[in-house]
């Protein structure tokens, strides 16, 4: 990528990383990722595990210093690139080659340092600040060091925040890169001295940062698309066993919906059969039978009367034909009946001539028992 694209790539990425790096993300995918890889087995964790190792490389004299916390190797810097490499190689043989980072070490009576004040805005574009506050702060052109800027802690005024610039000129920083690079040896980054350790800003001209190979990265990328993959088939099989779900639910719903119906219909018509049962046994237990209607016919009529023709119509009506001595009386015999009420004569008595008795019809009303009292229901009030 040339440097005018970097250079236009710049201001966005550099927003980006500072709200990262203000974002509570960071720690807790530390902290979470700290988490995981402690319920990982010890070889899996050495294996699979990593993360940048920086080492310091510094210029002493004649030699090169290599420490990562304390000097693990030094080297002559006039020695043949060979050996230099070889002894770089050989203090770092441990370190996973994904891992390596190599920053050289500048001292810090090397490099030119400046407290700025700026306005908040211009937190967006602090390279582009630092090169125009150059000329102001130093005695050297933008063009004649390389330089960063870097927002410091500090508290600062309203609308304003503290910066520092950190620049050291080509003429120091470019021979020795030169000579790292004969020598085989590639830096990702030029930091300053400060105390035991580093300042903390990069000061590598663009473009010359190493390019390495990231298999573990690859890898990563793969198991998380991988992940991805499976979370998306893990929820496409919730959502289909969801819907069989539903399906199997609402089958068995209809189904239930018809047994109900179908026990709706039983009920309804063991209550229909019930009510005519009732019905009916009322029907009988109100009702009179013909041999009782006849046996208090004989009982009341006098032994002088016979009957010629009986009948009883579903209203009740009763109807009988007959000779008696005496008609007249029949009235009387049967006023007090519990089974006949209202008799009376239908048209004129007449004598019959062969018998010498009097010929009659009568009409009367079938007198119903009284209904059987209802019985209260259970747990009703007496």
């Amino acid at each position: 990528m040339s440097n005018g694209a970097m250079q236009t790539l710049r201001p966005p990425l550099e927003r980006a990383r500072r709200a990262w790096r203000a974002s509570p993300l960071p720690g807790f995918l530390r902290w979470w990722g700290g988490e995981l890889a402690a319920l990982l087995p010890a070889g899996w964790r050495r294996r699979f595990g990593g993360g940048a190792a920086w080492f310091l490389l510094e210029r002493d004299g004649a030699h090169w210093h290599l420490r990562g916390g304390a000097v693990v190797a030094a080297w002559p810097a006039d020695a043949p690139a060979g050996e230099q490499r070889a002894a770089l190689d050989a203090a770092v043989r441990g370190v996973d080659a994904e891992d390596l980072r190599l920053a050289l070490l500048l001292p810090a009576g090397q490099v030119l340092r400046r407290t700025l004040s700026l306005p908040g805005a211009a937190a967006e574009n602090l390279a582009r600040v630092g090169a125009f506050e150059m000329d102001r702060q130093t005695p050297f052109r933008a063009e004649q060091v390389h330089y960063a800027v870097r927002e410091l802690a500090a508290p600062a005024a309203p609308g304003r925040l503290a910066a520092e610039l950190v620049a050291v000129p080509r003429a120091t920083l470019d021979p020795l890169l030169a000579q790292l690079r004969e020598a085989g040896i590639a830096v990702d980054a030029v930091d300053v001295a400060e105390g035991g350790g580093r300042l903390g800003v990069d000061l590598l001209p663009p473009g010359q940062a190493p390019r390495r190979r990231r298999p573990r990265l690859r890898l990563n990328l793969a198991l998380g698309a991988a992940c991805l993959a499976l979370l998306a088939l893990v929820l496409a099989q919730w959502l289909h066993n969801r819907e069989q779900a539903l399906e199997q639910m609402r089958a068995e719903v209809e189904s239930m919906r018809a047994q109900a119906q179908q026990v709706a219909a039983l009920r309804q018509q063991w209550q229909d059969n019930v009510g005519a049962a009732g019905f009916l046994v009322q029907r009988k237990q109100r009702s009179v039978s013909r041999l009782a209607l006849l046996q208090e016919l004989t009982r009341r009529l006098p032994e002088s009367a016979w009957l010629e023709r009986f009948s009883l119509d579903g209203s009740g009506q009763l109807g009988f034909q007959g000779q008696a001595q005496q008609a007249v009386k029949l009235i009387d015999a049967l006023k007090d009946s519990p089974l006949i009420a209202d008799p009376n004569f239908q048209g004129s008595i007449q004598p019959d001539p062969g018998s010498g008795k009097d010929r009659f019809y009568m009409l009367a009303q079938l007198r119903q028992p009284p209904a059987p009292a209802a019985k209260p229901a259970a747990g009703g009030t007496p």
